[in-house]
């Protein structure tokens, strides 16, 4: 029997993911709360540009008010919003999760402990994953990194090998290379560490990765952003786990070895497509929207406080991201000298 599927949020990593499933022919919806796109997607399909591929699949795409009149229910919901809309689309979507189904938050961060109180701890697997694309106009999504070079991490949060975990590893082996893991904790933290060292920090110096990293103010930031999520995520009990396909081999050594293995291996993964690549922070600055920050280095400076382990690093780059949403910043690089001055 053919799974019923929705991916809730079609921004660019739901957009992305959507476009592979329903090009794979599996039973897809689409569901957003951006009209425009919405409205595109019904009229015209998604186009994504790719490195190496340029194409346009037609898609079932519905508005949240429009999700009531489906009268369906789901085996599979992939949850794709930003992280502050975490809670209330889990809220929305329940009722149409199947009892025996499955959500699986595709997300930046570590929202599983807001998404299993809402549909219930059983309901829930984790993921993490590399997949970079932007969506600025409607229907129009660009990729930038290629199938070989997208990542997924899929994992039951109690640890185990099941079934459905192996089917979600099939499922979504169509939008890149998978891997199942009995440590999905881990494997989220080690994407925090580099989210933390990248997404915030880039989009308040309004750089892209490749300008960024070839700073070397920046990348000794990078660094310490880095090696304070490593702490806390340490202090929390989670062991780290390799992602992006790297092998335990390659995670072996220091701290600030693999701190910037993984920030490094982003540039890599980007490859002839980083000078156009912008971290989502950036994007969203570029759209006037509100940003990931405070569930990104925001959560590790909360988490570090629990913890007590110090987190100077990440409070100056949330602290100068919400100085940007204020409106007392704009995002540039003269803002790196004042994280130097909150430093010390």
């Amino acid at each position: 029997m053919s799974r019923q599927i929705a991916v809730v949020g079609t921004g660019a990593i739901g957009s992305s993911v959507g476009a592979d499933l329903t090009k794979a022919g599996y039973d897809v919806v689409l569901i957003d709360q951006w009209p425009a796109h919405v409205e595109a997607m019904k009229a015209n399909g998604l186009r994504v540009v790719m490195p190496d591929e340029d194409w346009q699949t037609p898609v079932r795409a519905y508005h949240l008010c429009d999700v009531c009149t489906l009268n369906q229910q789901f085996d599979i919901v992939l949850l794709a919003p930003k992280s502050y809309d975490t809670r209330w689309m889990a809220e929305f979507i329940k009722p149409y999760l199947k009892s025996d189904g499955v959500l699986v938050g595709v997300q930046n961060g570590m929202n599983e402990e807001s998404i299993v109180p809402i549909v219930g701890y059983p309901r829930v697997a984790g993921c993490a994953f590399e997949l970079s694309a932007e969506v600025f106009t409607p229907g129009l999504v660009q990729r930038n990194t290629m199938r070989d070079r997208t990542w997924f991490g899929l994992g039951e949060l109690h640890g185990g090998i099941t079934p459905r975990l192996r089917e979600l590893e099939k499922i979504m082996s169509c939008v890149g290379r998978v891997s199942v893991t009995t440590n999905i904790y881990g494997a989220k933290w080690a994407k925090l560490v580099n989210s933390s060292m990248i997404l915030a920090p880039f989009g308040m110096l309004g750089l892209q990765s490749w300008e960024a990293t070839e700073i070397p103010a920046v990348f000794k930031l990078c660094i310490k952003l880095g090696r304070e999520t490593m702490a806390v995520g340490a202090a929390l009990g989670y062991t780290i786990e390799p992602i992006f396909g790297l092998s335990a081999e390659e995670f072996m050594g220091s701290t600030d070895e693999i701190v910037e293995k993984l920030l490094r291996t982003i540039v890599i993964h980007h490859g002839e497509t980083a000078r156009q690549v912008r971290g989502v922070v950036l994007q969203d600055y570029l759209k006037g929207r509100y940003t990931e920050t405070d569930y990104l280095s925001g959560l590790v400076v909360r988490k570090g406080k629990e913890v007590n382990v110090p987190t100077p690093a990440n409070e100056a780059v949330t602290e100068i991201n919400r100085q940007i949403r204020q409106g007392a910043l704009k995002p540039d690089r003269s803002n790196m000298e004042l994280v130097e001055k909150m430093l010390g």
